[in-house]
């Protein structure tokens, strides 16, 4: 029988690990069967304080492999239950074939890695390796599906959802991966000795505000040769005047505001392109008892409410799709459009939210919010139960309002005129 040794200061953690081991290790009896049965059991989300606790000083690397190679094949038979649920068309796409095909291929890698032992990391390396590529690819089917079959409402609906969540648990697996190999394969990063995997215990909030916004403003000058400033203010309402720290993973709210940053000073610049000076982006950073909120305010003359949601869309981006997808390390979904919709989805992860508040015609605002307790940070993971597939065999009905059509009619000569 395996043994299992509870983390100090953190037995909810070593229940989770053996709930979730006994049940799959007696179900499965140790042997090879169909990957279908993983997804019967739901996902066990982690905290940010239980991520922190996998690998205190005191942490047990068989604890953290145990869980691992038992959690990784039930979030990806989970996600490979709604793949089928997908559009056949878009399922026929040869970037949708391929995909399936690494996703298949390791979830048979994950249930022979159920018999090994923590010394054995090649599969782990394999199927990271194997993942990299899995947003684009995903991207060039979307694009593959919409340019042969064009889009329709109920398709556009189930692909949105299947997408937010498709890619919230590839974040999620990421995320497992990268904390088990940061922590006990000795690749830690020397320049963030503090770091407990890619988790900061005192992320310095403002401090990636200032980073995002150099590496935007160095963007912004290469293309346009000018750039906005930045006013900052900070808010500490539980220390005033201390610096405002929260137990996070700086990549990924560094991801976030940077997207946010380059969209706000496109704006900004494309705006004001007659103007002698630029008007600043204005970023107000708040710590409260509950939340860290990130606002970003620009004077880059808004968007219509009407286009607010598309701007979160999958199937509606109007960017550019690149030419191929190789293996490169290129700036992650560049030329799909997808930065605001997976920004959101870091911001979810945590049990946070990226919204969007915008006046056509003077700016848009944009707020992060982001859990100030690391014990409330909990990850949000999709599941694959009788509510899930209700949403794929929706069918779209009449509105019970009348609605007027998306877009503004175009009415000739009796169009209203400034």
């Amino acid at each position: 029988a395996l043994q299992f040794r509870r983390i100090s200061g953190s037995s909810s953690v070593g229940g989770a690990v053996i709930k979730v081991s006994v049940i799959l290790l007696h179900s499965l009896g140790c042997e090879k069967q169909q990957p279908g049965r993983f997804a019967k059991f739901s996902p066990s989300p982690l905290s940010m304080k239980q991520f922190i606790d996998f690998g205190s000083a005191n942490a047990c690397e068989k604890t953290s492999f145990v869980f691992l190679r038992q959690e990784l094949p039930v979030r990806l038979a989970n996600i490979m239950k709604e793949i089928d649920f997908l559009p056949d068309k878009l399922l026929g796409t040869p970037s949708l074939k391929l995909l399936t095909s690494w996703y298949s291929q390791s979830l048979w890698e994950l249930v022979d890695f159920l018999e090994k032992d923590p010394d054995d990391k090649d599969t782990l390396v394999n199927i990271r390796n194997r993942h990299n590529n899995v947003v684009p690819t995903m991207a060039q089917g979307v694009v593959e599906f919409k340019e042969a079959f064009g889009v329709d409402p109920v398709t556009n609906q189930n692909v949105q959802y299947f997408l937010d969540r498709f890619y919230m648990s590839r974040i999620s697996t990421r995320m497992l991966m990268n904390q088990h190999t940061l922590i006990f394969e000795g690749s830690a990063n020397p320049a963030h000795p503090k770091h407990i995997g890619s988790i900061d215990p005192s992320c310095d909030v403002v401090e990636v505000v200032k980073d995002a916004y150099e590496t935007s403003k160095m963007l912004c000058e290469q293309y346009y040769l000018t750039s906005p400033d930045m006013e900052i203010t900070e808010v500490n309402s539980k220390n005033p005047g201390q610096p405002l720290h929260i137990v996070y993973v700086p990549s990924h709210l560094y991801h976030m505001l940077f997207e946010l940053f380059k969209n706000a000073m496109r704006a900004t610049v494309e705006t004001h392109e007659t103007s002698p000076t630029l008007p600043p982006i204005k970023v107000r950073v708040s710590l409260g008892s509950e939340d860290l909120t990130i606002k970003m305010s620009d004077r880059g003359g808004g968007v219509p409410l009407r286009k607010i949601e598309r701007l979160f869309s999958y199937m509606y981006s109007t960017a550019p799709s690149p030419v191929h997808i190789d293996n490169s390390r290129n700036a992650p979904l560049a030329g799909f459009g997808y930065g605001l919709p997976i920004s959101r989805l870091y911001a979810k992860y945590f049990q946070g939210d990226l919204q969007l508040y915008s006046m056509e015609g003077y700016g848009t605002s944009a707020v992060i919010y982001l859990k100030a307790l690391s014990s409330e940070s909990v990850e949000r993971l999709p599941v694959f139960n009788k509510s899930a597939l209700r949403h794929y065999q929706a069918t779209t009905e009449a509105d019970d309002w009348c609605m007027p059509s998306k877009d503004p009619k175009k009415l000739g000569k009796y169009e209203r005129t400034r």
